[in-house]
């Protein structure tokens, strides 16, 4: 707008130069100022300390190269590292294994330990071990392959599981949390204490010098909560989850059943940490007229 001179209002009638503009403007950091910022937060140890830490990562990764994947029942190890030519190879020079039984070691711990097996349906030897075993990796109850030869045990075998048995092991961690779980506070609470805290936190019950809880018993009507609560605890413990229902432990013939548990506390016992969940547990021990229960274990 112009006023009766004719002069702008809105123009500043001040005239800034340029060089005024860049004198207010600071001077700008050299080479030296920038090292030295670059050693704000830096102790007198962090170099030792990232060597360290490096080195660490590293012995990490080859232990995690050679163990291959863990709790695998297969023994396989990632395909990257399957070495199919050699493998062939191996089975072309050496000679099938015979199944048997190590049922007793005499004088066990000594250089002349000698093993007693037992062959199915051919008889009982008194033989030594291989080139290629360990005396640490033999016991008395499990099974082992021996040559056709001198019976000398080859190698170690794991237990023999039962396929029904074995499908009863969930693979898939539960995604279910705590949280999933609605109006069973207190239940949660009791449940954590009993089943959980031994898992995660066993050195508080060898500090207090009690043994914890080895199971946990759920009942109520249907929709409660029993199920997802189990789930729960084992996606929180990192645990292997096994879902056992009551009705498939009555079998036809007698003494099928009890087999399975058996075998069912096998497969668990070789397990890191394991939560056997037992459901419908009144189908096996069913009595009364009470809400059906179900019973949660672990190993």
């Amino acid at each position: 707008m112009a006023d009766d001179s004719g002069a702008c209002q809105t123009k500043n009638a001040n005239d800034y130069d340029d060089d005024d503009n860049n004198a207010a403007v600071g001077p700008s950091l050299d080479a030296g100022d920038i090292a030295l910022l670059k050693t704000y937060g830096l102790g007198p140890y962090t170099e030792a300390i990232k060597k360290v830490e490096a080195e660490i990562k590293t012995h990490q990764d080859r232990v995690k190269e050679r163990v291959g994947i863990k709790e695998s029942d297969t023994g396989l190890g990632l395909p990257s590292q399957w070495d199919l030519v050699a493998d062939k190879q191996m089975m072309q020079e050496e000679q099938p294994l015979q199944v048997a039984r190590c049922t007793k070691i005499i004088d066990a711990g000594t250089d002349d330990a000698k093993y007693l097996i037992n062959i199915k349906q051919i008889a009982k030897f008194v033989v030594g071990l291989g080139d290629k075993v360990s005396p640490t990796d033999i016991e008395e109850g499990m099974r082992v392959g021996v040559d056709r030869a001198k019976y000398s045990i080859q190698i170690p075998l794991p237990p023999k599981i039962d396929p029904s048995v074995s499908l009863m092991q969930v693979e898939e961690k539960p995604d279910v949390t705590y949280d999933d779980v609605g109006g069973a506070k207190e239940a949660l609470e009791k449940l954590r204490e009993v089943v959980e805290m031994p898992l995660l936190h066993p050195e508080r019950f060898v500090v207090l010098g009690i043994d914890p809880p080895k199971g946990v018993l759920l009942y109520g009507p249907p929709g409660t909560g029993k199920t997802l609560s189990a789930r729960a605890v084992a996606n929180r413990t990192d645990a292997t989850f096994i879902r056992v229902i009551g009705s498939e432990l009555v079998q036809k013939y007698v003494g099928e059943g009890a087999r399975m548990v058996r075998e069912l506390f096998t497969m668990a016992r070789s397990k890191k940490a394991c939560i056997i969940f037992f459901d419908e547990v009144d189908a096996i021990g069913g009595g009364g007229s009470g809400p059906p229960g179900k019973r949660m274990g672990k190993e």
